[in-house]
Formats: C-alpha cells, structure tokens, sequence
C-alpha cells in the first residue's frame, strides 16, 4: 500500500510524547510535514529532536501553543497557517471519583479534549475544502463508549468528540475533505503508566501491574495487553492517506476488541 503524504503538511496537537509522537513520526514517514504540538517550548525542541533522530529523511515544525486555550490556537495557527491533515489528538485524563469531580474540572476537560479540536477544525476545514482535499481526525477513546467509573469526565468528553467527528463531516460532505474519528484503546503511554499505578498496587513491576490492571480494570479487552502507540499510529495514518477517500463520518476502533460490538 502506497499511503504517500509527500507534499502535504500536517498538524498533530498534543504530540511531544506518547500517541500524539507515533503519529507524527508516522506521517513524517509517509512524507509530510509534521507540526508536532506541545506547551512547553523546552520540552518540544527535545520531543522534536528525537524525532528528527527517529525519521532522519522527516520534516518536523515545532508548534508552542497551549491548544487547550483560544490564544494557544490562535499561536498554533500563526505558525502553521494551512494545513492539508489535521490530527486533533490533545487530550487529559486522570482517575477521580465521580462525584468528587468538579465543575472547574468538568470545564477542563471540555476545553482541552473537545473544544482545541473544534477551534482548530473550524480555522482549517474551510481552506480545506477550497482545495478539494483534506484529512480532519480526532483520537478519541474507547471510554467514549465503555465509559469507565472512575473518569466519567473523560469518557463524556470522547463520546463528545465522536459527536463532533460525524458533524463536521457531515458538513465536509461532497468536498473531497474527509473527517473522521479513531477510538484507540488501552494505550502504552508515559501518562497511562501513571495512570495504571493510580488503580493497583506501585510496588509491583511495570509487566505485572499491567496484567492486574488489564485482569481487574479493562477485562473486555480481547487483545489482552496495552496497544502500543505505533499501533495507533499505523490506522491513523492510514485515515490521512488518498488511499482512504471513502472513509468519512466513521469512528474507527483500534482498540483491541475493548468495545464488546460487532460493528465499528
């Protein structure tokens, strides 16, 4: 399969470490180039630099911008004006009980998880459209439909970003752009271990803790491990190719089975 990007330019938010990071490499691999997003300027000269280690022959373009805030997007877009893909993949989430959650917390996550992307696909899918080519994305979660107890502010905010997905591509129909959602499961992030860590035992190794998480937390999962972020990576870039013309208004699920459903 030929998932050629040469020539096309794209923006991946929250990509300095972990799903956001696989995906930029990825793209970078297929021959764009890649906007890697993160807020500290510090920080994603060394997220970019160990990108440009890993894809030698890749373009990368350091995008400082807190996304997660309306002047952030309007920095974002100051450095990459025009984009042909778009990869909304900034997200939070952390374990807190349900009603211990706060409104100032409810709003957060609204801000950072739904509406950075929103912001972001309102600037792009126009000049999108005008060119009669364009790719919008949005990593969501397989929580956004298995919602799990101890982050219910989480999963309502991807079962509001699969919500968004299927309007904007309802409002790209017809014009070549496609907008899509990808529900990545249990992922092996720096954050994830953390998060693991959160629910069992932290004196346990790092191989055990993740087969007591996956055996207590997440036993629905059929693949029975945590996704690694290359996994991610592959379907997304995948969804940004030519290749995927036909593809639109779809969440796509890459989550190991996680979603006990015989459709996507």
């Amino acid at each position: 399969m030929n998932l050629d990007l040469g020539g096309r330019t794209a923006l991946v938010t929250g990509s300095s470490q972990g799903i956001g990071a696989a995906i930029a490499a990825g793209l970078a691999r297929a021959g764009a180039t890649v906007g890697v997003n993160g807020r500290d300027a510090g920080r994603l000269e060394e997220s970019v630099a160990g990108l440009r280690a890993e894809v030698p022959d890749g373009t990368f373009v350091p995008v400082a911008a807190d996304l997660g805030t309306e002047e952030g997007a309007r920095r974002a877009l100051e450095a990459m004006p025009d984009v042909d893909v778009l990869v909304n993949n900034l997200g939070v989430f952390g374990a807190t009980p349900a009603l211990e959650i706060s409104d100032d917390e409810w709003r957060r996550y609204f801000e950072i998880n739904v509406l950075a992307g929103v912001r972001l696909t309102r600037a792009h899918l126009p000049r999108m459209r005008e060119r009669g080519w364009g790719r919008v994305l949005y990593i969501a979660s397989d929580s956004a439909v298995v919602v799990p107890a101890e982050m219910i502010h989480y999963g309502v905010s991807k079962t509001a970003l699969l919500a968004v997905g299927r309007g904007f591509a309802k409002e790209a129909a017809g014009s070549g752009v496609t907008v899509n959602c990808v529900i990545a499961g249990p992922t092996r992030t720096e954050g994830v271990e953390e998060f693991v860590y959160q629910l069992v035992d932290r004196d346990l190794p790092w191989e055990e803790a993740q087969r007591v998480f996956m055996r207590e937390h997440r036993p629905q999962s059929l693949l029975q491990r945590l996704i690694e972020p290359e996994e991610i990576a592959n379907l997304v870039v995948y969804l940004s190719s030519p290749l995927a013309s036909a593809t639109t208004g779809a969440a796509v699920r890459v989550d190991g089975g996680y979603v006990d459903s015989i459709l996507p």
